[in-house]
């Protein structure tokens, strides 16, 4: 898509009698090459929030012991998300902190004392 897009624009520079079809021809090229390139981003995404609630529910289940149902109800993604950052003895008391304060994610992570970076996200 790249090369159509530079040689309509090569085209529509060297033919003046079709100047206009070689230049819709270079905008849809490169419409169609950024398409291609945010859907592949938001696929990405996509699966990586997944994995996120997945990390959330295995986690909850390892340390309590029960399924999350209940929580995942109550918090939202950014949340669960946040979580994430904490070690697993603050994960139980930020836990309970953001489902009775409703704690935001950014309040989440300036409780979190021993941080847990996650340097695999895209």
């Amino acid at each position: 898509m790249a090369f159509c897009t530079i040689w309509g624009i090569v085209k529509a520079t060297n033919n003046e009698a079709q100047q206009l079809e070689w230049s819709l021809f270079s905008v849809l090229s490169f419409a169609l090459l950024y398409l291609a390139l945010m859907l592949r981003q938001h696929y990405a995404l996509g699966n990586q929030n997944r994995i996120v609630r997945l990390e959330f529910r295995l986690r909850y289940y390892q340390l309590m012991q029960e399924p999350s149902t209940l929580a995942e109800e109550k918090l939202s993604f950014g949340q669960m998300a946040a979580l994430r950052f904490a070690s697993d003895s603050e994960f139980k008391t930020l836990l309970q902190k953001a489902l009775n304060e409703n704690l935001s994610p950014d309040a989440i992570k300036k409780s979190i004392v021993n941080w847990q970076a996650d340097d695999m996200r895209v």
